[in-house]
C-alpha cells in the first residue's frame, strides 16, 4: 500500500514538474533567418525607415499591409507576446501577433527581424500603455507617470523572420 502511495505521489509531482509556458514556435527557414507564424520571404522587404514614411501618411484608423525589417528594442518579458522595433532614433511601432497566435522568444531583444502584416496607427489608452510597461519590468515609479493616452504606430504580424 505504500509503494502504491508513493508512486502516485511521485506520478502527480512529475505532471505538474513538466507544465511550461507556450514556447514559440519557431522552425528553420534559408537566408540565416527562422520563420515565426506564418512563413514569409525576405525579399521586398522595406527599411525602418522607408516603413517611418509610410506611417507618417496614416492617420488614427488606417491600415495597409506592409513588410519591413528592424531590430528589437524590447520584447515582453512574460510571453513573448509583443515587441516594439524602432523606425528611426526617436520612433518605434509596436508590433503583436495576429490572434495571438504565436509568441517571440524572450531572449530576442537586439536580434534583427522582418515582420509581415498590417500597419495602423491607434491611440492607446492609459491602462494599456501601463500594462506594457508592467510587461516590459518597469518600475511602479516610472508606470504611475504614464497619464495621457499616446498615439502610436501599431503593427499586427502575421509572420515574422527572425535571425
Amino acid at each position: 500500500m505504500k509503494l502504491l502511495f508513493k508512486v502516485t505521489i511521485i506520478f502527480a509531482l512529475a505532471l505538474t514538474a513538466c507544465k511550461t509556458e507556450k514556447k514559440a514556435d519557431i522552425k528553420s527557414t534559408e537566408n540565416d533567418y527562422q520563420f515565426i507564424g506564418n512563413q514569409i520571404s525576405v525579399g521586398e522587404a522595406l527599411t525602418a525607415e522607408k516603413m517611418l514614411e509610410k506611417f507618417n501618411t496614416l492617420k488614427v484608423g488606417d491600415t495597409i499591409n506592409a513588410k519591413f525589417a528592424s531590430t528589437i528594442k524590447e520584447v515582453c518579458t512574460k510571453k513573448g507576446c509583443w515587441m516594439k522595433l524602432p523606425l528611426n532614433g526617436e520612433t518605434e511601432t509596436m508590433v503583436k501577433f495576429k490572434d495571438y497566435g504565436f509568441f517571440m522568444p524572450l531572449d530576442s531583444q537586439g536580434k534583427e527581424v522582418i515582420v509581415d502584416g498590417i500597419a495602423f496607427v491607434k491611440e492607446t489608452p492609459v491602462d494599456e500603455l501601463r500594462h506594457y510597461a508592467e510587461d516590459a519590468g518597469k518600475s511602479k515609479e516610472e508606470i504611475a507617470k504614464i497619464t495621457e493616452p499616446k498615439v502610436e504606430f501599431a503593427f499586427e504580424a502575421n509572420g515574422v523572420l527572425l535571425k
